[in-house]
């Protein structure tokens, strides 16, 4: 977006500060899961459970985004989360064991300076959320959907200058061992790595496949799901995952409890949980401005799962970069 048009987008406070992209998209243009997982979910922010501008004066450094099925905290100066947790409320698509579960300690962008002091603009409709804020040359979105499964968050960043954000995702640890949530090399794709599957009317090829699980239950699983973003390559990460071809293993430069992700101006992360994570689907489309959700499955797309427990050899190690070790580090185990 050029500058001409990005600025009076941003001076309008009360208009949603990016294009809007529904959250159906975070599945990668799939929307296999039922509405039963949205069955009584609703969020409230701050007290509200309606529409509503929030001043700055009213946010506080962080604040809570409360719903029944999902919960999560937010910096009020970066609109980064913290302590991302699916609560474990009953639901016939539960995917937690029915315990609260913690799955991200924290989604954080790297403004690089910048900081969003706009008030905050929260837009509720029925089990969906969608807040913003913007600051000088800088706008940043959350949507979230209040259920047990499928595509329930993603983050969105605009700058002015159109350079792309750092974001870095840390997964939860929480005082349960078995619900300490890790990366894993997904065998049911790598041992299916290049076959040609049915994606609605036409077949799709088999990709690799990165996703997140823990010890605890046996349909936990999801998926960091970009748009128009860039995973790094983390060179202290290295893993040799085995593959269908005898003696020719992958290299996977992936940690094991954090993933950095170069995001473009207008572009996105999504979180996607359950089925939908571990369907063979296309990729998200390059599109950062005025995005729709061209795709939907309704459920004929094929879902490799995922095996459980997660083998040791296909568990992504080590879990930090080692030379970032110490500052990821104290971010997972000392969430705000």
């Amino acid at each position: 977006m050029s500058p001409q048009r990005y600025l009076p987008f941003l001076s309008v406070s009360r208009a949603m500060m990016l294009a809007a992209l529904p959250l159906s998209l975070a599945a990668g243009g799939a929307n296999a899961a039922s509405s039963a997982g949205c069955e009584g979910g609703g969020f409230s922010v701050l007290g509200r459970t309606q529409n509503a501008t929030i001043p700055a004066s009213a946010l506080g450094t962080s604040f809570r985004v409360q719903g029944k099925y999902a919960q999560f905290d937010v910096d009020a100066a970066t609109l980064g989360i913290r302590n991302f947790t699916m609560t474990g409320a009953p639901n016939p698509l539960d995917i937690t064991g029915g315990v609260p579960t913690p799955v991200f300690a924290s989604k954080l962008p790297d403004h690089r300076g910048l900081t969003l002091t706009s008030s905050l603009t929260v837009e509720i409709k029925e089990t969906e959320i969608e807040i913003g804020r913007t600051g000088s040359n800088l706008a940043m979105k959350i949507q979230a959907k209040d259920c047990a499964n499928g595509g329930i968050f993603q983050m969105e960043v605009e700058r002015q200058d159109g350079t792309p954000t750092l974001f870095t995702h840390i997964l939860a640890e929480g005082p349960n061992p078995q619900l300490k949530a890790f990366y894993f090399d997904n065998r049911n794709f790598r041992n299916r790595e290049g076959d040609e599957v049915p994606y609605k009317d036409i077949t799709v090829i088999v990709p690799a496949r990165v996703n997140f699980g823990n010890d605890f239950s046996r349909k936990f699983v999801g998926r960091d799901s970009p748009q128009v973003a860039t995973r790094r390559a983390e060179p202290g990460c290295v893993n040799e995952i085995a593959t269908r071809v005898p003696n020719s293993p992958a290299t996977v430069r992936h940690c094991g409890g954090v993933s950095r992700w170069d995001v473009a101006s207008g572009g996105r992360m999504g979180q996607v949980m359950g089925e939908d994570a571990v369907e063979v689907a296309p990729p998200a489309t390059e599109c950062v401005q005025n995005c729709q959700a061209q795709n939907r499955v309704r459920g004929r797309s094929t879902v490799l799962g995922f095996p459980f427990p997660v083998n040791g050899a296909d568990r992504l190690q080590p879990r930090f970069p080692p030379q970032s070790t110490a500052s990821l580090g104290s971010v997972a185990s000392n969430p705000r």
